[in-house]
């Protein structure tokens, strides 16, 4: 099978929502089993003048669900940014996979040439498909992701690096 740029972005995206979500389990399964009320965890951040974990879990899934709205030439679903407990934030990875997975490979299909041009602030950045896959959805998901993950195991979640991602997904076998 050849290397396509659906193969290296929607899989990719739907795999690293299903480490996110994992995380946001372990954390409410923390907060419950310390007594820790869930918008300590919900509400922290890293540095004060760093987003807190809310928001870092909704901008993981909107980095994604523009990237396959983009490619894909199709209008993404809107969310509220309202999310504030595990329950809430776990939806919203949910819903988000959930378009993702509406996304076929021939809706992408020669994408890998696609203008495409988008707002970041007060930047207009201009990429080929590939290149905005590779530049700028990935390195931002993974961003947003790992700065989550930093903040729970900040915060005292038990977490490793086979949770950030994703060990289990993948067939293993006894060295």
């Amino acid at each position: 099978m050849s290397f396509s740029l659906y193969g290296c972005s929607i899989p990719v995206f739907i795999h690293s929502l299903n480490n996110l979500s994992g995380l946001l389990e372990h954390a409410e399964k923390h907060s419950l089993a310390h007594g820790i009320d869930e918008d300590v965890l919900t509400s922290s951040r890293l540095y004060p003048n760093m987003l807190p974990l809310t928001k870092q879990v909704q901008i993981a899934c909107d980095i994604v669900k523009l990237a396959a709205a983009r490619m894909a030439d199709v209008t993404p679903p809107i969310h509220a940014d309202n999310e504030t407990t595990f329950t809430q934030l776990k939806a919203r990875v949910e819903s988000t996979k959930t378009f993702l997975n509406t996304i076929l490979p021939e809706h992408i299909k020669g994408a890998e040439d696609k203008t495409i041009v988008m707002q970041a602030g007060p930047h207009q950045l201009t990429f080929n498909g590939t290149d905005y896959v590779n530049c700028w959805a990935l390195p931002n998901l993974y961003f947003h992701v790992a700065t989550a993950y930093n903040i729970l195991r900040h915060n005292g979640v038990s977490l490793g690096k086979a949770d950030f991602l994703g060990v289990s997904a993948f067939k293993t076998t006894p060295a």
